[in-house]
Parts: C-alpha cells; structure tokens; sequence
C-alpha cells in the first residue's frame, strides 16, 4: 500500500471544501483513511488568536494614539 501525506491548511476556504471532498469519499475499503494531527499550538493561544479574529477592530489615529484607544 502506498502511503500519501498531504498538509492541508483547514482553515481556507479551499482547505475546507477538499476535507469535505475528502472526508465524503474516504472509506477504509477503498484504502483512503483520514488522519488528523493534533495542532502544535498552546490551546490558550489559540483560543485568544480566535477571540481577537470575531472582534471589532477600531481605527486609530496616527496623531493621537492613546487617545484613539481610550488610553488617555
């Protein structure tokens, strides 16, 4: 049996869509199998990297920083 490692990037849109391909026609009879690597990331970090992405974000000014972040 011949033994194929693809790195794919789950979190693009394209990464999504071929897992999903993937996923619906993998079946151990037909010598496709799955295996998914645990992230090498703290799962603190990544949760706060998470959080920030569904933040707003704010717009500062050049002129007047501290005050554009309420830090005045």
């Amino acid at each position: 049996m011949t033994r194929i490692t693809l790195k794919i990037n789950e979190r693009t849109k394209v990464g999504k869509s071929f897992m999903a391909f993937i996923e619906a026609f993998s079946e151990k009879e037909k010598g496709i199998e799955i295996v998914s690597e645990s992230s090498p990331y703290n799962p603190d970090f990544v949760a706060k990297i998470r959080k920030a992405e569904k933040q707003k974000s704010i717009k500062v000014n050049p002129k007047d920083v501290w005050g554009s972040l309420g830090l005045k």
